[in-house]
């Protein structure tokens, strides 16, 4: 039996740790966990999300501005994470609706989907 996600994993190219730290960390305020030694050499690094661990991994050669992949992240405050995100020089996409929430969609600064959601009237 499936209980619950552990992590999910995402890739950056080579070589842009710091500058995925700068974004994933400072402008979204995630936690970084250590990596176990075991791994630490493979690059990349982990955020904490709630109880769910996100995997920020490394590779080459990846058009990540292709695919509709991607993280949703479940906010309460949808108007101020555009705007902080705005504030950061990322373009907002506006997602399709869907009962029950109000989401949009950006890609992070290495072209990871990525999409915020908020529940409303529930």
């Amino acid at each position: 039996m499936i209980i619950r996600l552990h992590h999910a994993q995402i890739t950056i190219p080579c070589g842009a740790e710091n500058e995925g730290r700068s974004f994933y960390c400072e402008v979204l305020g995630l936690p970084e966990i250590p990596k176990p030694e075991s791994l630490q050499h493979r690059g990349g690094f982990w955020v904490q999300v709630g109880d769910t661990q996100i995997h920020i991994g490394t590779e080459y050669g990846v058009d990540r501005e292709v695919t509709k992949a991607h993280l949703a992240y479940h906010v309460n405050d949808l108007e101020g994470w555009q705007a902080r995100l705005e504030q950061h020089g990322i373009s907002i996409i506006d997602s399709i609706p869907i009962p029950g929430y109000e989401r949009f969609e950006f890609r992070d600064p290495f072209g990871n989907r990525v999409e915020m959601i908020q529940s409303v009237g529930q």
